[in-house]
């Protein structure tokens, strides 16, 4: 019998064997989701529709005691005092319907699709779809100082999950279906679906992959093409486009709105979450009645700012054209900010990017007055980029939401400075945005850093183990009794094939004549039967999955989670020839060497000075000549 030895080398010719390797993982099965997007897409569009009316319903209802489907500001009302008193009543009803209904419907509609795609599996309650939008009509059409855009992304994203319930779908994929929904109904709102896109990229899918973008687009484009005829062409706040050529001053000055854009995020949503553990840890009340509570502080700063009350659809538009008056200002950004803060941290429900909007326009034309002039309404544009970039960690969404809400693609570069430098002045002075810290208070961590997993780039023949000792397929008990006896003999030199020159070795395989793997046995095994059974039996083996040297790290480790294994052999497919063994100490080194690339520093060239060189010549010819 021979005695074990050492396969042979992997083959030099891999490139070979990856031809199968793609850049993407995408098959048939996104068409069949593109599919269902298009429906999505449909429905996010109607769902918009239907939701911007009722709460032009709400508000005619309750401002004006009349029925009616056209819009209206709530600020037109002539209750005097008595309009305190509206969002009081509205505040009751969604306290009774969270309670009664369902309590998903707390909150301004992005943390729970988060939560839902992350915690539940993409799986929403119907009753959120129903009480979603309805509970977000009454909030605001009763005055609430919020945003349709958030009730329609968990409205439409719920309707998403339902339909993603109905098929026989995977959890990635009823998250696809989701947020396609969502997508779809924030671009059905804002007709925005190139930023609808990039919002589920940044802050719901987690993951770039075709898989999941593509049906996404699909849902937010058909929203977009039925929204012009739902809710009429062009975009939400029209603004002249800007053609002539930013300067690097207006650049600069973009940089320093968005840093001040960048500290009123950070300071709005410490006032959110201020507000929430007020309500949470110094109130003796059942939480059904803190959307009243929180009524009060909007009806008093109704009161005070009237204008303050509602989506502020109109506002921001008054803003863009040029409404720069200081008592329109200071209203936005005191009593706006006061009553949304507190109402939201009351659990009500509403949207926040519209109300993050309207104070980052208004902090724009404050701070406009100082900057250099661009065109009317281009600073509170910026501004309303850099408040919402810092606020929700998304800047890419950010700078094209501005520019598709006004078709104003000539503002990109201060757009995109201001909505990067308050990204980056957020992430280093704040743990979490505004959206997350809520799933944080809840026990959840998140982590939104989208980076290519080394184990998806690394192959199998990268890290495997080649030179590993390999046991004979007529090998015997008694065989497998003196190989454990020279492993652990500590005066024998080992032989090149001899077990102990591979001590961390714990898989091996079993190969015949020809290097094909039959088997495997363990060390642990092989010491069993070493130990107590007889010497002269064939040494049992057992049949094994296997992985190949073209495969990638990620298919592998998904296998071995998938079977909990630990340790595969490596053949060449096709042939069965064993050419190593992978286990889980190896496949580490693709994350070890992905900290090395993280983390070490190195400096790989230097700059020579051309005269200190000259110099230092002079000098060494100098000690060469001296006597």
């Amino acid at each position: 019998m021979s005695a074990p030895g050492k396969t042979g080398h992997p083959d030099r010719n891999i490139s070979a064997f990856r031809s199968h390797l793609r850049d993407f993982t995408a098959d048939s099965r996104m068409l069949v989701l593109s599919g269902l997007a298009l429906v999505l897409g449909a429905a996010g569009a109607a769902l918009a529709y239907l939701l911007l009316h009722l709460i032009y319903v709400a508000t005619n209802l309750f401002y004006f005691h009349h029925l009616s489907w056209q819009f209206i500001s709530p600020a037109a009302n002539h209750l005097h005092w008595l309009a305190v008193f509206i969002p009081i009543i509205g505040g009751i009803m969604i306290g009774f319907m969270a309670r009664y209904g369902s309590d998903k419907i707390r909150g301004h509609g992005m943390p729970e699709a988060i939560e839902a795609i992350l915690i539940n599996g993409a799986k929403v309650d119907g009753k959120v779809a129903f009480f979603k939008p309805l509970s977000a009509a009454i909030a605001i059409g009763s005055g609430g100082p919020f945003g349709a855009e958030g009730p329609i992304i968990m409205t439409a994203g719920s309707v998403g999950s339902l339909l993603g319930q109905l098929f026989k779908l995977s959890d990635a994929e009823r998250t696809t279906m989701l947020v396609a929904g969502a997508a779809a109904g924030m671009t059905g709102v804002f007709s925005t679906p190139l930023s609808a896109v990039l919002l589920a990229v940044e802050l719901l899918l987690f993951e770039w992959r075709p898989r999941s973008l593509v049906p996404v687009a699909v849902a937010a484009t058909t929203a977009g093409v039925l929204r012009r005829h739902l809710l009429g062409p062009g975009p939400l706040f029209p603004m002249p486009l800007y053609s002539m050529t930013v300067e690097p001053r207006m650049v600069l000055a973009a940089l320093v709105l968005g840093l001040l854009g960048g500290v009123a995020a950070l300071a709005l949503s410490r006032a959110v979450y201020a507000s929430e553990d007020f309500f949470e840890e110094h109130l003796p009340v059942h939480w059904m009645w803190w959307p009243a509570i929180g009524g009060v502080v909007i009806g008093i700063g109704g009161l005070i700012f009237p204008r303050a009350l509602g989506t502020g659809y109109d506002v921001i538009d008054s803003l863009i054209s040029g409404n720069t008056a200081w008592q329109l200002i200071a209203g936005i950004l005191i009593v706006k900010s006061i009553i949304w803060a507190f109402s939201l941290g009351s659990g009500t429900s509403g949207g926040i990017l519209a109300p993050l909007l309207m104070i980052g326009g208004a902090l724009g034309a404050l701070l406009g007055h100082g900057l250099p002039f661009i065109q009317i309404g281009a600073w509170p544009l910026v501004g309303m980029a850099a408040v919402l970039s810092g606020a929700i960690g998304c800047p890419l969404t950010a700078a094209a939401l501005s520019m598709e809400l006004t078709h104003n693609y000539g503002l990109m570069l201060p757009l995109l400075a201001a909505s990067v430098a308050a990204h980056a002045f957020t992430v280093l002075f704040q743990k979490r945005s505004i959206l997350t810290e809520r799933l944080s208070r809840r026990g959840y961590h998140l982590s939104r850093e989208y980076s290519v997993d080394p184990l998806e780039i690394m192959t199998v023949s990268q890290v495997m183990r080649s030179n590993v000792v390999a046991l004979p397929a007529d090998a015997r008990v008694a065989d497998a009794k003196r190989w454990i006896e020279d492993r652990r003999s500590p005066d024998k030199t080992p032989e090149p094939g001899d077990m102990r020159s591979r001590r961390g070795q714990r898989l091996y395989p079993v190969v015949d004549e020809s290097g094909k793997l039959a088997g495997i046995v363990t060390r642990r095994m092989l010491e069993y039967f070493a130990e107590s059974h007889d010497p002269n039996l064939s040494l049992p083996f057992t049949q094994a999955e296997v992985a190949y040297p073209d495969e990638t790290l990620r298919a592998v480790a998904e296998r071995m989670a998938t079977l909990r294994i630990f340790a595969l052999p490596v053949v060449v497919q096709g042939t069965g020839k064993v050419v190593g063994i992978l286990s889980l100490e190896d496949m580490l080194q693709a994350r070890f060497r992905s900290h090395e690339r993280e983390t070490r520093l190195e400096r790989v060239r230097r700059l020579r000075m051309p005269f200190r060189a000259a110099r230092l010549n002079q000098t060494t010819e100098g000690l060469e000549t001296a006597p």
